[in-house]
């Protein structure tokens, strides 16, 4: 029974390997008498499920004008070495996000002319390698803005001829990053974003704009943009984009909540900038002036230059928030300061109509007052407190009668309400006299 059931399972190997699906074609691309890389084609109308039976040995494989309507979870689980998966012209409404485990080494995903309302973008992470995304002719309304964490090495991106009207700020940030964030060269895009229903918004324009630049990151596949719908103005739909109304883009403006703060040694201070602008523009913070150049009474540590190869320093740890459309305040928090906090802080603000920014210098000066340090320094000193003898105490008189002299020992024994026996000798009433007598009150 067990030999029977590996037969099987090696047959069904076999099968997999080497047979080809039904109501599909497969050869070999660059090669004869089974050598080669090989291709699938299935392009049958009548097909209403993705085959199951591919070759495992497959590396482009194309679904073409079929009625499939649905791709189930780990529907190319068994195609490790594909690399180029065509589901065009199809009738493909739901993409499972598990649709696409197991394929590494996919280079190109195509699914053209399909009816996708929504595309899973959480499953790309399954495909590290892939630069080549084609949704052409969909029926895309909206972007999310978490599609931004999983397109970074995607080179061509096909979005055209959808139902979009507008592209989140995240990826446009993807697309143009700020100078600061470049540490090696650009990365150049191929971007398909015509024959949409845009909105006359600064998003769009500027994209448009930017993309004209000969150093453009963005390279656009068709640069006539149409809007339409702009205001809800019926004389603009249609408009090119280039002729559109857009006093709404406004660059930002950064006013801070002091530009001079002085502050002690070792305490708190907040520092907060608020800024406006639209789109909502995006704050950031930099430490951009060395800590002594602003301290005034830091006579314990030396002067010492600032490394201007260290500056500006980027700032993470501050907050973050935007009331309403248009409007953003950011705080950073310096806690216990000390010298080198000093120096000068540049809250930042970026939108996709430019960049503003404002100063605020930080002073940080000694913690003590001079009112205290005067009386500091009166007070006496542990050496001279130590120096000092002690005062006495009521009880250490009694115990203390035998260093007195012989006669202060009567004048005391006569202040005694009680009346001590006649000593035979001075030698007995010495020793009598350390016993605690309680003493009348002077």
């Amino acid at each position: 029974m067990y030999r029977l059931l590996l037969v099987q399972m090696l047959h069904c190997c076999f099968l997999v390997a080497h047979s080809c699906p039904t109501l599909c074609t497969c050869v070999y691309l660059g090669g004869s008498n089974g050598t080669g890389l090989r291709s699938v084609l299935c392009s049958e109308p009548r097909m209403s499920a993705i085959p199951l039976n591919a070759p495992a040995d497959t590396v482009k494989f194309r679904l073409e004008k079929t009625s499939i309507s649905r791709v189930p979870r780990a529907a190319f689980f068994y195609l490790s070495e594909l690399q180029f998966l065509w589901l065009t012209y199809n009738s493909i409404t739901t993409i499972h996000p598990s649709s696409f485990l197991n394929l590494k080494v996919l280079r190109e995903l195509r699914l053209d002319g399909n009816l996708l309302s929504a595309f899973p973008w959480e499953g790309l992470r399954d495909m590290p390698r892939l630069r080549t995304l084609g949704l052409h002719n969909n029926r895309l309304s909206s972007l999310p803005a978490h599609a931004a964490l999983f397109l970074p090495n995607v080179t061509y991106l096909d979005l055209s001829s959808n139902r979009l009207t507008t592209l989140p700020s995240e990826l446009l940030d993807l697309w143009f990053p700020p100078p600061a964030q470049l540490t090696g060269p650009t990365q150049r895009r191929v971007l398909g974003v015509h024959d949409n229903m845009w909105q006359c918004d600064c998003q769009i324009s500027m994209l448009l704009a930017q993309s004209k630049y000969q150093e453009s990151p963005v390279v656009l596949m068709d640069q006539l943009l149409t809007c339409s719908r702009s205001g809800g103005t019926a004389d603009q739909l249609g408009a090119p984009l280039t002729e559109a109304d857009l006093s709404r883009c406004q660059r930002p403006s950064v006013q801070p909540s002091a530009t001079r703060v002085t502050s002690p040694l070792g305490s708190n201070v907040m520092l907060r900038c608020d800024a406006t602008g639209y789109p909502t523009p995006v704050l950031t913070w930099t430490k951009a002036a060395g800590a002594s150049m602003y301290n005034t009474e830091c006579c314990q540590q030396p002067y010492s230059k600032a490394d201007p190869e260290k500056l500006p320093i980027n700032l993470d740890s501050f907050l973050q928030e935007s009331p309403r459309v248009g409007i953003r305040w950011s705080i950073i928090n310096l806690n216990g300061l000390s010298y080198k906090d000093a120096g000068e802080y540049r809250c930042q603000a970026r939108n996709m109509a430019g960049t503003a920014e404002a100063p605020i210098r930080l002073r940080v000066v000694g913690v003590v007052p001079p009112s205290i340090k005067s009386k500091t320094r009166k007070a006496p000193s542990r050496s001279s407190t130590s120096n000092r003898k002690p005062l006495p105490q009521k009880p250490k008189r009694a115990q203390n009668i035998t260093s007195i002299s012989t006669s202060k020992k009567k004048t005391l024994l006569n202040l005694k309400y009680v009346t001590p026996p006649t000593p035979t000798n001075k030698t007995q009433s010495i020793k009598m006299a350390p016993v605690p007598i309680p003493l009348k009150k002077m």
